[in-house]
């Protein structure tokens, strides 16, 4: 009789029912293809607006922001390499059942509003390159079928998942890799003025420093992703080995990346041309190379924000599935296809919440400041929660995060999540809103669970956080 590797233990002692399909090169790809997309795509315009020519700054604050944390996931996730992520840290740390469901609410919530921005994204980008789609109906219609497409596609398995991701993380890579080469052309061509990049004068009159800060709140929308990688841990092979290399040099791919392309932006178009309109590449484009098929870099923008969306609605189903394994959410979310293995039921509803989403709030600004927003808050708590859990050993070998970095990353986190970093105050009312939403939610799942004589509140959490 075959022995059943769906349920084996893995290299860390940790039985898992779902499949281990994600070796390093899959999870290296995973990890850049969820960084890059919608942000640096959408917002580089914006971040202009904010400082001028120096328009990398921001994102060089966000990518250091991004990495202090980075270390402490590392930590945890090799500590405990299971799928739910910041919640499962929050439960191990704390032990405080409402807050732990909050932050499994937290990152579930910006998972889906980060996939429903890239949606709305692409649905725009549809309507603009195809003529399709006029009007905010036309375009929420669209945005609607595109976010069933990718429920389809996680359904079939996160096999077809990952592999979708690979295709759509070569062509994204491939649109910002034409941006650069364009960008050195021009500069050995004489063409452009790279000597903007450098103008620190350029960010105002009111000095350097908060024009940055509120800059990298926009920024900081273009590093997040990196925090998904985590809720696949149940899926990669031998997730404490590889996750320190390939989570950190994904980071240091699209940190790069992002530098590259943001100097040659605001080297071939201005600050306040560049902060006009919804499609700043577009414009680097018809500047730096005039010749070049504008439709055809539609298409890659398109692919971009579809593979950002696929990879957040993997991120939401998986943690809801984690959870429901662990017992902080009902049973009936961790649920799995016979066959396929996947979190069918959890899968069902993170993609039902992204259409109300799209439906009811639709604003792309809106909802991409709302996750930044969302996730500032868990890192928080996840660089807190790596000193709570020094102390408690494992039977296995794992990354530490060098000390000084948690204390590091929670202040500078905390410390963008207030309203003196220029944030607008709507995205704090749609995460007012959304948190309001979990706390029923919470309410509603102690009640189910009550009902069906277990007690949330007591051994299954004290299971979690044995």
């Amino acid at each position: 009789m075959t022995k059943d590797v769906s349920t084996a233990p893995d290299q860390d002692g940790e039985k898992t029912e779902l499949k281990r399909v994600m070796g390093p090169g899959l999870l290296l790809l995973f990890v850049v293809g969820d960084v890059l997309g919608t942000g640096i795509y959408a917002l580089t315009g914006e971040v202009a607006a904010e400082v001028g020519g120096i328009v990398w700054l921001p994102f060089l604050v966000a990518f250091i922001l991004a990495a202090v944390t980075a270390c402490s996931y590392l930590e945890l996730v090799t500590k405990y390499p299971k799928a739910a992520g910041a919640a499962l840290y929050t439960q191990k740390a704390f032990g405080v059942h409402f807050l732990t469901f909050l932050v499994a609410f937290a990152v579930m919530s910006s998972g889906i509003t980060s996939a429903s921005t890239a949606s709305q994204a692409f649905a725009q980008n549809f309507g603009e390159s195809f003529g399709f789609g006029d009007g905010a109906i036309g375009i929420t219609a669209i945005s609607i079928a595109f976010m069933i497409l990718l429920g389809l596609v996680n359904l079939r398995g996160v096999g077809e998942s990952v592999k979708a991701n690979v295709v759509l993380t070569c062509i994204e890579l491939t649109g910002l890799l034409i941006i650069i080469m364009i960008g050195a052309v021009a500069l050995m061509g004489g063409q452009g003025d790279f000597g903007r990049a450098f103008d620190f004068s350029s960010a105002g009159e009111q000095g350097l420093f908060w024009p940055v800060i509120a800059a990298t709140t926009l920024a900081f929308f273009a590093m997040v992703g990196f925090e998904d990688s985590v809720n696949m841990a149940e899926e990669a092979k031998n997730p404490s080995r590889i996750f320190p290399k390939v989570l950190l040099g994904g980071l240091l791919i699209t940190g790069v990346i992002y530098l590259l392309v943001s100097i040659t932006a605001i080297a071939l178009v201005d600050a306040e041309a560049l902060g006009e309109g919804a499609t700043p590449l577009l414009k680097v484009v018809e500047a730096g190379a005039p010749w070049f098929p504008l439709s055809v870099f539609g298409i890659i923008t398109m692919c971009a924000v579809a593979n950002s969306a696929l990879i957040n609605m993997l991120m939401a189903s998986r943690l809801l599935y984690g959870m429901a394994q662990e017992k902080v959410l009902p049973a009936i979310l961790g649920k799995v296809l016979p066959k396929r293995r996947t979190p069918y039921t959890a899968i069902v509803f993170t993609t039902g919440l992204a259409i109300v989403l799209i439906t009811f709030v639709g604003a792309v600004p809106d909802l991409g400041g709302t996750t930044a927003l969302l996730l500032l808050a868990v890192f928080t708590l996840v660089n807190i929660a790596v000193l709570v859990l020094r102390s408690d050993t494992v039977d296995h070998d794992h990354f530490i995060s060098p000390l000084g970095l948690p204390y590091i990353g929670a202040v500078t986190c905390a410390f963008f999540v207030g309203p003196w970093t220029g944030r607008d105050s709507v995205q704090y009312l749609i995460a007012a809103v959304l948190i309001g939403l979990g706390v029923v939610l919470w309410g509603a799942t102690v009640f189910y669970m009550k009902s069906k004589g277990q007690d949330p509140l007591a051994s299954d959490m004290d299971k979690l956080s044995e």
